[in-house]
């Protein structure tokens, strides 16, 4: 198994990936490099949201509960959007739908199947939502941004064309990119770094935005924001007004942040936290 990163000849200088997107057999079942980034992400992810959730006061062990549902929800809600949005290639091969290790997830729909099952979790524990909301909020947009990195060598989230220096020319047979031996757009790493820099952000905010729910509302803007206009370098199905289903579930994550900032409002400012002790933002 050739496992190499080098220069390209052709179609332009670009960078050539030629790595099997499996990294290990064991019988029928195998591990993908996909599948391991984002095992990597989920538990970076859970390590920085019961950080926040004991600097915010709240049950770490509740916490990984509702991560627990909200990892099943979001890695069920991502495969699903993304099967939806590529019926023709799974029509034939329906049990190809479930190989979600080899790559092919939407991650706006493991946000949203995520929040849905975290949000029902929490709702049913009688935990403060919006609380939780906030202590996620940092360790999404992180293991978000981590678990792009997978689409490297599974040839995923990719663009268009570009004579650009770092785009990346895949020749692995096995590869999901659109064109094999074309450079192409690394759009998921441009959207890893967008993601970081929303965790930056965040990260910096958390003791200073202290109405629940409105720090989660930033995230999801920032998010919302940079995933709508990253999508313009991405060639998939044109749904209305030029613009691909990505960037229509953008706009609508967009409107509820929007929502979910003014929703204090409706509160009178009740809801607000207290200060957190000196020396408690980590």
């Amino acid at each position: 198994m050739t496992q190499v990163l080098t220069p390209a000849v052709s179609p332009f200088a670009s960078i050539t990936v030629d790595i099997n997107p499996v990294l290990l057999h064991a019988g029928s079942l195998h591990l993908g490099w996909y599948g391991l980034a984002l095992a990597l992400a989920i538990v970076v992810a859970l390590l920085v949201a019961q950080r926040e959730a004991r600097r915010r006061g709240l049950d770490a062990d509740a916490v990984l509960h509702v991560a627990g549902w909200a990892v099943a929800g979001g890695l069920i809600g991502a495969r699903v959007l993304f099967v939806v949005d590529h019926w023709p290639k799974y029509a034939s091969e329906p049990l190809a739908s479930l190989a979600f290790q080899e790559g092919g997830l939407a991650i706006q729909g493991a946000l949203l199947g995520g929040f849905v099952a975290a949000f029902l979790y929490a709702r049913r524990a009688g935990l403060p939502v919006l609380v939780l909301a906030d202590a996620a909020a940092p360790a999404v947009v992180l293991g978000q941004a981590i678990g792009r990195l997978g689409c490297l060598v599974t040839g995923d989230a990719l663009g268009a064309p570009t004579s650009l220096p770092w785009g990346l020319s895949y020749v692995n047979p096995a590869a999901m990119a659109p064109q094999l031996g074309v450079a192409l757009q690394p759009v998921f790493a441009y959207e890893a770094l967008w993601d970081l820099a929303v965790f930056v952000v965040l990260w910096a905010l958390r003791g200073r935005v202290r109405q629940p729910g409105r720090l989660f509302a930033v995230y999801l803007g920032l998010y919302a924001a940079g995933k709508f206009a990253l999508t313009f370098l991405r060639e998939e199905r044109i749904w209305a007004w030029g613009l691909q289903e990505a960037q229509f579930l953008a706009v609508a994550l967009l409107l509820g942040a929007v929502a979910l900032w003014f929703l204090g409002v409706l509160h009178g400012g009740r809801t607000s936290l207290p200060s957190a002790p000196a020396g408690s933002q980590g």
